[in-house]
């Protein structure tokens, strides 16, 4: 995996599309080779198409994959979809140099997603209650996810992260429960109106997540 810097500190983007796998399994490398000094990274990448199942995810939540591939993976949730045009933040950070538990930096991420859309003027993005992830309400009055979270704790250190749908067909969520939720709509800043380039939205989030996350980048 080729890896470019991208001007802010810690943030590493991968520039091409990324299958999946190779990525979770440099995740849990950087995971298991670092040490108590090692500095926090944000990894900034779009994925090829891929329906991604969390550890306790259940097989019937995966309603037509078509010729998606499934794949089991260790972070936490259900079932979501990541591909092309939706920027994806990998979150290898250290949990206790940060002071945060895992459900604070679950919120702490989802805060990062919140203020980074509002600098979009989606000023009325929402968390759910029992439904981690980052919502946007529609005209219908229900509300709609526009950004996915799973996060998985090793050694005290995080991987996995966020995902957050910038432009990209959303049909392959028809496939799924998303999250686990039948029925549940997807959105993207694009279907709400904002033209924004995956590369600097994903930028724009990943300062966010440093500040609410306390990462220790270099």
């Amino acid at each position: 995996m080729q890896f470019q810097a991208t001007g802010v500190p810690g943030v590493w983007r991968l520039t091409q599309l990324m299958p999946y796998e190779p990525v979770w399994q440099a995740m849990r490398d950087f995971t298991e080779q670092r040490q108590s000094s090692t500095t926090d990274q944000l990894w900034v990448l779009q994925h090829l198409p891929v329906y991604t199942l969390g550890q306790a995810g259940k097989t019937e939540h995966v309603l037509n994959p078509h010729h998606i591939a499934v794949v089991k993976s260790d972070r936490g949730g259900q079932v979501t979809y990541h591909g092309p045009g939706q920027a994806v933040l990998y979150v290898l950070a250290d949990l206790k140099r940060t002071g945060l538990n895992i459900r604070e930096m679950v919120q702490a991420l989802e805060q990062a997603v919140i203020d980074t859309l509002g600098q979009y003027g989606l000023s009325d993005a929402c968390r759910k209650p029992g439904a981690p992830g980052v919502y946007l309400p529609q005209t219908s009055g229900e509300l709609a996810k526009i950004a996915a979270l799973g996060l998985k704790v090793r050694k005290g250190c995080t991987y996995h992260g966020v995902a957050l749908n910038v432009d990209l067909d959303l049909g392959p969520f028809d496939g799924i429960n998303p999250c686990g939720y039948e029925g549940l709509t997807t959105t993207s800043l694009a279907q709400a109106g904002v033209k924004a380039s995956c590369d600097d939205v994903a930028l724009k989030l990943a300062g966010k997540i440093i500040e609410h996350g306390q990462l220790r980048v270099e």
